[in-house]
């Protein structure tokens, strides 16, 4: 599960990511994002609250939109009422529910940290990760409605053992800095480089990762480690 995401809008590494991978022509929208706020969290709505949005989600090399962090939705007026399916992450791909949007609405979120938990003796664990090269890129499906809103589920694959210790259950799907696989991503067609990001989740970059009292706070309970970048 990838319960949150944040974003520092003023970070030169999400700039520089952003020019390095072929989505220079979005920079304008992160700049305007930045006079809000130069922090932005992001958490999923367990609340089912229609306004937890995530910003500037990438949906092609020029274009990006504000998705409510919950898939499951429908249209109402100018606004959306949200379903009881668990839908903030997009997990079981196999299943009919996520056909279309994985293979027509794949998009991209820009991190500069997210959040992970898993179950502990006290309850659950939480650690925050941050890429040593300041940021990375995640991938997430989203939706298209009537009244023009937006729904959206952070793409998660099956664990991999370097990651299962921080979730057991499921490793985000990272995007690698490479401006052709990011293309391929954001095209509206099957491939095998998409096929291949899917099938072998990895780790893109070296990773920060510190257990923490809450992902808000970033308040250390133990010295940060590196999980480092997979090899394979």
């Amino acid at each position: 599960m990838c319960g949150f995401i944040q974003r520092e809008t003023l970070s030169p590494a999400v700039l520089e990511l952003l020019e390095e991978v072929g989505l220079g022509e979005t920079i304008p929208l992160f700049n305007d994002e930045a006079q809000h706020s130069d922090v932005l969290n992001f958490y999923p709505a367990f609340g089912k609250a229609v306004d937890k949005r995530i910003t500037n989600l990438i949906v092609d090399s020029k274009r990006t939109i504000n998705a409510t962090w919950w898939f499951d939705a429908s249209p109402v007026g100018d606004t959306l009422a949200l379903g009881d399916r668990t839908t903030f992450n997009a997990r079981n791909l196999d299943s009919p529910y996520w056909h279309k949007a994985i293979t027509k609405r794949r998009g991209i979120v820009v991190a500069t940290a997210v959040g992970e938990s898993n179950p502990s003796a006290n309850g659950k664990s939480h650690y925050l990760m941050r890429p040593t090269s300041g940021a990375m890129l995640l991938g997430v499906v989203y939706r298209m409605f009537s009244n023009g809103c937006f729904s959206c589920a952070v793409v998660t694959r099956p664990p991999r053992p370097d990651f299962s210790q921080y979730h057991e259950k499921s490793i985000p799907c990272f995007l690698p800095h490479d401006k052709e696989v990011i293309h391929a991503w954001l095209g509206n067609e099957e491939n095998e480089a998409v096929d291949e990001l899917l099938s072998n989740p990895k780790i893109y970059c070296d990773l920060e990762v510190t257990k923490v009292k809450t992902f808000k706070s970033g308040e250390p309970l133990a010295p940060t480690t590196i999980l480092p970048a997979s090899t394979r």
